[in-house]
């Protein structure tokens, strides 16, 4: 007889721990009173430009959106000294004009959701298809969604057996498993899943946070579980996974306070766009008002930089 759903939680809970829920919201505050100076901020909003996933998910997307997507992730801004963000997503019907726009010599790399994003309710054939096509066309990652009925179903099996497949189908693409935590209901839940999907995947790879399309997005309170959950299951298999918070992560200083707690949780080899990554396009907008204010003294208006696409 199966186990049921209730069992399989205990089980997995007994092998991997709960989360000590007040503890986390606990931390999760005190990155909020932390006081930075001039210089490490200035290094930390460029930091955070530079983890940018710039994106555009809407159904009204156009190739010459996408053109006018890449040119801003390649130069967000005209001082030089502010670097490209880390990648363009959009979705795979929109790989190629990215391809095209980027050419091959770019650090901008091109990120494509995929596998029925962002229900994930379609038959597992349609979805590992779609992030052939993806990669085919000419897209660096991929950014996947878990089935959450299977997994709050407890049939982890199923769960970890379609990441896995993804990730074959994904080739040499990093991939970015979406939990959408919103709907995971717990911490211990959000840790639970970050488990198994970490088991499965490669150094490089990502847990994600949420698609950004549900009423619930990242907060430094399931950022810190999803962290820790990192860092135990490096500490346990030395294999580096990556992370990224998605959506609603829209001031400056709030990307700051997640990078705060991305340093105090994980240490410096995180605090790079090759482990670390915000899901948050409209972020990019406050965080070079910032930097020019820094520069000048002065806040600029809003539309002095060209608008970014909607954050997810």
């Amino acid at each position: 007889m199966p186990a049921t759903p209730r069992a399989a939680f205990r089980s997995l809970l007994d092998e991997i721990g709960t989360v000590d829920a007040v503890g986390v919201e606990e931390r999760a505050a005190k990155y909020t009173t932390r006081s930075i100076k001039r210089k490490a901020k200035v290094f930390g909003l460029k930091l955070a430009v530079s983890m940018l996933d710039l994106t555009t998910l809407e159904g009204k997307d156009t190739p010459g959106k996408i053109e006018s997507l890449c040119r801003k992730a390649v130069r967000p801004h005209e001082d030089p000294a502010i670097p490209p963000v880390a990648a363009v997503c959009v979705y795979p019907a929109l790989v190629r004009p990215a391809r095209r726009a980027l050419g091959a010599d770019t650090p901008v790399r091109i990120a494509s959701v995929a596998t029925a994003f962002p229900s994930g309710q379609m038959p597992l054939k349609t979805r590992l298809h779609e992030v052939r096509t993806a990669v085919a066309d000419g897209a660096d990652e991929i950014d996947m969604v878990i089935n959450r009925g299977a997994f709050l179903a407890g049939e982890f099996a199923r769960v970890q057996d379609e990441i896995a497949a993804v990730v074959e189908a994904s080739g040499d693409a990093a991939l970015k498993v979406i939990l959408e935590t919103g709907e995971l209901e717990t911490y211990d839940n959000i840790r639970a899943a970050s488990f198994l999907a970490m088991r499965v995947l490669r150094a490089g790879d990502f847990i994600k946070t949420s698609t950004g399309k549900t009423a619930a997005n990242a907060t430094l309170g399931n950022n810190q579980v999803m962290l820790e959950a990192i860092r135990d299951f490096y500490l346990a298999t030395g294999t580096p996974i990556g992370m990224k918070p998605a959506g609603g992560i829209r001031a400056a200083k709030h990307a700051l306070q997640f990078l705060i707690a991305v340093k105090e949780t994980l240490g410096d080899a995180w605090l790079t766009n090759e482990r670390y990554r915000f899901g948050a396009s409209s972020l990019l907008n406050d965080l070079l008002r910032q930097l020019e204010r820094e520069k000048t003294g002065a806040y600029q208006a809003p539309y002095s930089f060209s608008e970014a696409a909607e954050s997810y």
